[in-house]
C-alpha cells in the first residue's frame, strides 16, 4: 500500500473540509449526484445511481492500493456535503500527482467552493508531500472546467486526443494542465489573494 498520503485525511479550510472517501458518505453522494448537470462532460452518468455505486466503489479500491486519494466536500457553514474531489494517478517515485474528478452541485458552481478546494490540495501537495507536478485535465470542449483552471494557474500543455472512452463508446479528446513546484511560492499568493478577494466581495 502507498502510504505517501496519509489516511485518513483531513484538509481544513475556511470554506470547505475535504475528508477521505468512506461507505458512510455513499448515500449522501448519491442523493447530490442525481442532478444531470453535474455529468456533462464526464465519461460516465453520475445520476445512475448504479453506474454511481460502482464509481464510488471503484474508488475505495483505488484508495486501498495507494493510486488515488478520493475526498468528500464539506461545506463549513452549512454543515453538508456538496461534492467529491481525488488526487488521481499518484506516483511516489517521480512525487507526481493529478488532482480531478472534481465534482460540486450545481448551488457550489461560481463560488469560493471550488478555489478553496484547490488551494487545499495543492498546499499539501507542495508543501506536505513535496510534489515536483501537480496535473490537472479536462474534456476539451468544458470551457467552464478548463477557464477555473487557469484561472488557479494551470499551464496549458496540449490536447490529448482519444484520450478516454465514455460509457456511450465516444473518444474524449482531453485538455491537459499543470502546475510545478517552482511555481507553487507565488501561486499560492496569489490564489490566498483571488480567495480573500472572494470573501470580501461576499462579505463586505
Amino acid at each position: 500500500m502507498n502510504n505517501w498520503i496519509s489516511n485518513p485525511l483531513v484538509l481544513e479550510g475556511q470554506i470547505v473540509t475535504l475528508t477521505t472517501l468512506t461507505k458512510n458518505h455513499f448515500p449522501l453522494l448519491e442523493e447530490l449526484a442525481q442532478d444531470k448537470r453535474i455529468w456533462q462532460y464526464y465519461v460516465y452518468d453520475g445520476s445512475d445511481r448504479g453506474r454511481f455505486r460502482q464509481v464510488l466503489d471503484a474508488a475505495l479500491i483505488e484508495l486501498e492500493n495507494g493510486s488515488q486519494h478520493p475526498f468528500v466536500i464539506f461545506h463549513n457553514a452549512d454543515q453538508r456535503l456538496i461534492g467529491s474531489t481525488r488526487f488521481l494517478d499518484i506516483q511516489r517515485v517521480h512525487k507526481k500527482l493529478e488532482i480531478g474528478s472534481t465534482w460540486l452541485h450545481p448551488d457550489s458552481w461560481g463560488t469560493e467552493v471550488n478555489l478553496e478546494c484547490k488551494l487545499l490540495l495543492l498546499t499539501y501537495s507542495f508543501e506536505t508531500l513535496h510534489a515536483l507536478r501537480v496535473q490537472l485535465k479536462t474534456d476539451e470542449n468544458n470551457l467552464r472546467s478548463r477557464k477555473a483552471i487557469e484561472k488557479i494557474g494551470g499551464k496549458f500543455e496540449g490536447i490529448l486526443r482519444h484520450d478516454m472512452l465514455r460509457d456511450n463508446n465516444t473518444k474524449r479528446n482531453s485538455a491537459y494542465y499543470s502546475i510545478v513546484d517552482d511555481e507553487w511560492p507565488q501561486l499560492k499568493i496569489d490564489l490566498s489573494s483571488q480567495l480573500r478577494g472572494k470573501l470580501n466581495t461576499k462579505n463586505p
